[in-house]
């Protein structure tokens, strides 16, 4: 038979050592628990950084794929306006009242069918006219190209147009070509009553 008490000996290799609870706290466990804390924070740091640049990516992607869509047609859509701006040139030269013959009605009928057609398109891919007559000066919209003295109208206002502008969607394809008028008429001040 053999000796319980041996079984339930506890080696010394094997007992807990009776400080380990001040083993823990000692400066240098301290020490690397600080380390460990201050490991945490920056990974978190950098992973929060990277969450945020991964997002600033992607919607900077989406908006750079949402004006390619957009505005894709913009180089295309500004040479077509050349050719809207010729034939509107074509039918302003015909003297209104100039009897130019049946074949000659039936091609000046031609070339406002092509012109409507074109404004049409335009129109459909969200290309829109800037006819700004007596409207306020807008350097956003608008090329002053000359002033106008003595219109009456109210200074900055635009009493000629050299050109029709145009925009795509939101943004400017080309300035209307203006001329404003130079400040004469001031606009009506209110009357004040002083008497209480």
């Amino acid at each position: 038979m053999t000796d319980d008490s041996e079984n339930n000996d506890i080696s010394p290799e094997t007992e807990m050592p009776a400080d380990s609870a001040t083993e823990e706290n000692t400066p240098e466990k301290n020490h690397q628990d600080d380390k460990l804390i201050a490991e945490i924070a920056d990974l978190k740091d950098r992973l929060l950084r990277a969450v945020a640049e991964t997002e600033n990516l992607r919607r900077r992607a989406d908006r750079e794929r949402s004006d390619a869509a957009n505005y894709a047609m913009t180089a295309f859509a500004r040479d077509l306006l050349g050719v809207g701006d010729n034939l509107r040139r074509a039918l302003d030269s015909i003297p209104p009242d100039a009897d130019l013959g049946e074949h000659a009605r039936t091609l000046i009928d031609g070339i406002e069918m092509t012109e409507r057609e074109l404004l049409n398109m335009l129109e459909r891919h969200n290309i829109k006219k800037i006819d700004p007559m007596g409207e306020k000066f807008d350097h956003n919209r608008h090329q002053a190209l000359f002033e106008v003295p003595d219109t009456g109208e109210e200074d900055g206002t635009i009493v000629q147009v050299m050109q029709i502008g145009y925009v795509i969607k939101d943004r400017l394809l080309r300035p209307a070509m203006v001329g404003v008028a130079k400040g004469q008429k001031k606009p009506p001040a209110a009357h004040v009553d002083t008497k209480v």
